[in-house]
Order: structure tokens, then C-alpha cells, then sequence
């Protein structure tokens, strides 16, 4: 039940009618705006007026006579509805124009359906302020009006009904801004969806709850001390009298307070709670949560201060993405996560270099974009099988790649994993018509490390075994399997299946990787005063 009421609840206070709408046209937004401001005008003066009358006929004390056989009570009341239907008529008309009209009124760019500049959305922020200031102007004339008038028949009662209209003037106002914060929500929406809120001038979440307060307890704690102050007087004031005040001014504590709370929590807390939603996402990964900003506060700021680092993650993100792609996820990782400084450690590192065959020649028969596809294509290739035997692709060198297996994070049965790289190359570019290359692997000792200067420099691996593994693809080039491997590579893999309690025979370690490669005689490499011995793949 808890649960059905609370996604009820978020249903409703994310309804279009409160939070606006991007997708409508700003005509709809304008006409929208304008029939909430009308109902939040009219809501707020008849609320002020119902408090008025039930603490001026229920609760005010009266001098006494000041109301026998003069028929001011009737006059009073009769006043009170005349002077409540034009300040309510004209409080409409005045309030709408104070908020549509003018150059930097809304209506002119919602209804163009444009966005509007710095002048305009400071107007839209400030808006409710208006409609309070209307509203406390209308009630402020009735309030001295209505002290003049009963002020003739009996100064007390002039002076006691005159605070009576202030206080539902004060009552009053303060509800109006609320509501209209409220009505003109889509409108600051639309205002504020491409920047952050203009703050000067535009009250803040202290003064929304100043306002709630003031309606909910400081207006009936006033008539309770306005009552204390007449007691003083020569007016007589009953035990009836004092309970009917008391009952009068807590139920307006009560009803109206517990209401203008809610508003208040509502206005405070659903924006937050909106940015808590979005920060869950983002915590799972999701990085294109972008809030409406609809609030002019300090939480308005929130909801901008957030896409603002939301924008940054993203930015962040993407930029960790193609770091990633350029120098491999464990580069990247390891960059991001620990200080990245010069210099390297010795690591054992099993290596695979694969390098075309005639691409100088492709190049000279086919147009530029057709060799980068093709290339593209292979090098495709060359990543799945590296990274799917846990390798990693330290650079491209034009039209040839250099693999690691065992830096920068250590691996397990790397010379394996890196064999069966390699024999796995050499199966797929037996299904390429257009490519052929040459694959070498290598293993042994190398410095892996950051190389280069301070401004600029890469994570790569520097040691024999990649002079090696570069020396056989070269090699490879003209054997008619296209991949060799050196005989140290091969000893390390059975070794270390040997070491696992394994023979050379498949199935017998994780890989069984041995059992596929065949000592084949050896060579003196290019560069290289000792001969390797060479390996090859087991044909069928």
C-alpha cells in the first residue's frame, strides 16, 4: 500500500500541469501558466478573506455599543464582499499583466515559441514576488479603507478591524506567492532549460518557508496577541469570547498552516527528490540524465549545479573511453587510478607481432579509402583474438600490431595465451583473400613503462622478446604457415603446463597450447649474431 501511494504521489507531482512540458508548444505553456496564475490569485484572496471574516464576526472583541442599532456590522460585511470581489477581479488582471506583459513579460516569447534572454528569465524568476506585491497592495488599501470607516464609529473598532484586513492581506500574500511559485513552474522550466538560474533579486528557499511560517503561525499568534493587547482596554472581553477567539485562530493555524506546509515541503522536496532519482542512475552508469531546472531557489541551482557535473562525468567519460581505445583499458585504468611518472619495471611478457605482406604495393593499386577499410578490417580481427586470449594491443605501427600478454596487469599462462593468439591469427588470415601477413610470437624478460617526456609519453614494453617476436613476423612472411613462434616461447608454455601437474598432451592444462606447436629447425634472424630455434603451428 506504502509503495502504491508513494509511485501515486510522484506520478502526480511530476504531472506536466506542475513541471512543465518540453515537448508542448509555448503557446500551451502560456495558456496553461495563465488559467494556474488566475486559480492561485483567486485560491489566495478567498483563503484571506475567509480568515478575515471568521476572526473579525467570530473572534475580535468589540467595544461595547460600538455595534448597537448603527447596523456597522452589516455595512462591514457588506463592504468586505464588495471590496473582496475588486481586489479579487482586479488583483486578476493586475497579477496576469504583471507577469505576461511588457517586453520582458512571458507572453511574448512563450507564445513565439522562443528562448528567452538574461531580462526575460530574470522577469519569469521574480514573477511570484509580483503577484505577492499585488496582492499586498489591494489588501493594504482595504486594510486603511476599512480603519477609516470603522475608526468613525469607534476608534478601537477601527483600529481593531483595520489589523484584522492586514493580517488576511499578510495571509493572503504570502499564499499568492506560493501558489504562483507553483503555476509559473512549467514557465521557469522552459526558461531555465538551457541556463542556470539568475539568483538576484529572487527570494529563496529561506524565504518560501518564511512565507509558510507566517501563514501557518505567526498570523494566528498575532491575533492571539491583538486579543492579550485588548484586554487592556476598557473593552470587556468574556470566557466565551476568549474560547471562541482561541478555537477560531487554531483551527486557521491548524488547516491553513498544515496546507501552506505542504506547499512549501512539496516545492523543497520534489526537486530533490528528483535530483536523487537521477543521481541513482548515474550511479549505475547511465550518463545522459539531464534535470528540468524549475526552480528559482538555491534548489534551482542544485538542479543546474547537477547536469553541470553530469555534463563533466560525461565529458569524462567519453574522454576515459577513447584513452581506453587508444592506449587499451589497463593502461587507462591504471593511469586514472595511480601517478603516472617516467620510467618502467622488468616484467616476464610473452609478445605477438603481426605485419602485413605487400601493403606498399595494395596501397599503390587501390584508393586511400578502400586500403584504411581493409586495414580496418583486419586489425578488427587482430583485437578479438588478442583481447580474447587476455592480450593487449600496445600500438599500431602503420600496417603492422604489437600485443602484450603479461603487462601491464600480470597473466597467468601468458606464452600460451599468446601461442594460441597467434595460431588463431593464423587461421583467420588463411580465410582473408585480399591480406596476408606474417605473425611472430616471442617471451622473456622486458622493461614495461611509461617512455617519452613529461608533455608526452606512452605505456609500451622495450626489451629482446619484442625485437624477437618483430624478427619472426618478418620472417613468417615467407613460411608457408605465415606464424612462427621461437623455441624459448613454446619451452615456456610447456613448462608452465608441466608446472600445473600436466603433460603435453591437449586437455591436459587450461590451453593444452603445447601439444599444437612443433619444433621446426632454427634460424639467425635479421639483426640477431645467435640462431632462434622456431616453432610452428601442428598442421590439421
Amino acid at each position: 500500500m506504502a509503495a502504491r501511494l508513494r509511485s501515486l504521489w510522484e506520478r502526480l507531482v511530476a504531472h506536466p500541469w506542475l513541471v512543465g512540458d518540453p515537448a508542448l508548444p509555448g503557446r500551451v505553456v502560456r495558456l496553461r501558466a495563465r488559467w494556474m496564475t488566475i486559480g492561485a490569485i483567486v485560491l489566495a484572496n478567498a483563503v484571506g478573506t475567509l480568515i478575515v471574516v471568521a476572526f473579525a464576526v467570530l473572534a475580535l472583541p468589540k467595544p461595547d455599543g460600538a455595534l448597537d442599532g448603527s447596523g456597522v456590522l452589516a455595512l462591514n460585511l457588506g463592504l468586505a464582499g464588495l471590496y473582496a470581489l475588486v481586489a479579487l477581479t482586479g488583483g486578476v488582471v493586475w497579477g496576469r499583466r504583471t507577469v505576461e506583459a511588457g517586453p520582458a513579460g512571458t507572453g511574448a516569447w512563450l507564445a513565439a515559441d522562443l528562448r528567452p534572454d538574461a531580462r526575460q528569465r530574470r522577469h519569469v524568476l521574480r514573477a511570484p514576488l509580483r503577484v505577492m506585491r499585488v496582492a499586498a497592495t489591494l489588501w493594504l488599501g482595504g486594510a486603511v479603507a476599512f480603519s477609516v470607516l470603522d475608526g468613525i464609529v469607534d476608534p478601537l473598532l477601527g483600529l481593531g478591524v483595520g489589523l484584522t484586513v492586514a493580517l488576511g492581506g499578510l495571509t493572503t500574500s504570502a499564499f499568492a506567492y506560493l501558489l504562483a511559485e507553483l503555476a509559473l513552474r512549467p514557465v521557469v522550466a522552459r526558461a531555465l532549460a538551457d541556463d542556470a538560474p539568475d539568483r538576484r533579486g529572487v527570494p529563496g528557499v529561506a524565504t518560501r518557508w518564511l512565507l509558510a511560517w507566517t501563514l501557518g503561525t505567526a498570523v494566528p499568534v498575532v491575533g492571539l496577541v491583538l486579543i492579550g493587547i485588548v484586554a487592556f482596554t476598557n473593552v470587556d472581553i468574556t470566557v466565551t469570547t476568549l474560547a471562541i477567539a482561541i478555537v477560531v485562530l487554531g483551527s486557521i493555524a491548524l488547516v491553513f498552516g498544515a496546507f501552506v506546509s505542504v506547499l512549501a515541503v512539496y516545492a523543497t522536496v520534489h526537486p530533490i527528490g528528483a535530483i536523487r532519482r537521477a543521481s541513482r542512475r548515474v550511479e549505475q552508469g547511465d550518463y545522459d540524465v539531464e534535470l528540468r531546472v524549475w526552480d528559482g531557489s538555491e534548489v534551482g541551482e542544485l538542479q543546474a549545479g547537477f547536469n553541470a557535473m553530469v555534463v563533466g562525468l560525461r565529458e569524462r567519460e567519453r574522454m576515459r573511453d577513447l584513452f581506453g581505445r587508444q592506449v587499451g583499458e589497463d593502461v587507462a585504468r591504471q593511469a586514472l587510478e595511480r601517478e603516472v611518472a617516467l620510467g618502467g619495471e622488468t616484467r616476464d611478457v610473452a609478445v605477438l607481432f603481426v605485419d602485413l605482406v605487400g601493403s606498399t604495393a595494395l596501397a599503390t593499386r587501390r584508393p586511400p579509402q578502400e586500403v584504411v577499410a581493409l586495414l580496418n578490417g583486419f586489425f578488427a580481427d587482430v583485437v578479438d583474438v588478442v583481447e580474447r586470449n587476455g592480450g593487449w594491443i600496445n600500438k599500431f605501427q602503420g600496417d603492422a600490431a604489437l600485443a602484450i600478454f603479461g603487462a601491464p596487469l600480470p597473466l597467468a599462462d601468458k606464452e600460451a595465451r599468446a601461442l594460441r593468439a597467434g595460431r588463431e591469427l593464423g587461421e583467420r588470415l588463411r580465410a582473408h583473400d585480399e591480406l596476408d601477413a606474417g605473425v611472430g610470437v616471442a617471451a622473456g624478460p622486458a622493461v614495461a613503462g611509461h617512455v617519452g617526456a613529461e608533455r608526452r609519453f606512452e605505456y609500451t614494453v622495450i626489451g629482446d622478446a619484442v625485437n624477437e617476436a618483430a624478427r619472426l613476423s618478418d620472417r613468417a612472411k615467407r613460411d608457408p604457415g605465415r606464424v612462427l613462434a621461437s623455441g624459448a616461447a613454446l619451452a615456456r608454455a610447456a613448462r608452465a603446463e608441466v608446472a600445473r601437474g600436466g603433460e603435453h598432451a591437449a586437455g591436459d592444462s587450461p590451453y593444452g597450447e603445447a601439444a599444437h606447436w612443433q619444433l621446426d629447425g632454427e634460424a639467425t634472424l635479421r639483426g640477431r649474431d645467435a640462431p632462434t630455434q622456431l616453432a610452428t603451428p601442428v598442421q590439421g
